[in-house]
């Protein structure tokens, strides 16, 4: 498998089918890649209507992701930015990541 031009993939499908929060929480196996090495790769844009959630998900049946393999989906799914590694269970064998995009012009003002 191609790393580059999967990402692409799950990029462009994350953005031709974005989940609409708080309603629309179904992701669909287009979101969804599998390395040869058995690496589980989601990658889902969730909108709403002041902010937008970029989040991938690395998962592993038989151990926790490496910190190498996560980086290199990341650098290629989310180029430029940083996203933030959400906690996660003890023991678990999956990896969440996150990146929170706002928009002030949108958000209420603070009373």
């Amino acid at each position: 498998m191609d790393l580059a031009s999967e990402a692409v993939r799950l990029r462009s499908a994350a953005e031709a089918k974005p989940l609409k929060l708080p309603v629309n929480r179904r992701v669909d196996d287009t979101h969804h890649a599998v390395t040869d090495d058995g690496l589980s790769v989601w990658f889902t844009i969730q909108i709403s209507p002041h902010s937008r959630i970029q989040e991938a998900l690395f998962e592993r049946r038989d151990r926790m992701p490496s910190d190498a393999e996560c980086q290199e989906w990341l650098a290629a799914l989310i180029p430029s930015r940083e996203a933030v590694e959400a906690a996660g269970l003890p023991g678990a064998h999956a990896r969440r990541f996150e990146l929170f995009e706002r928009d002030p012009e949108l958000e209420a003002p603070l009373a």
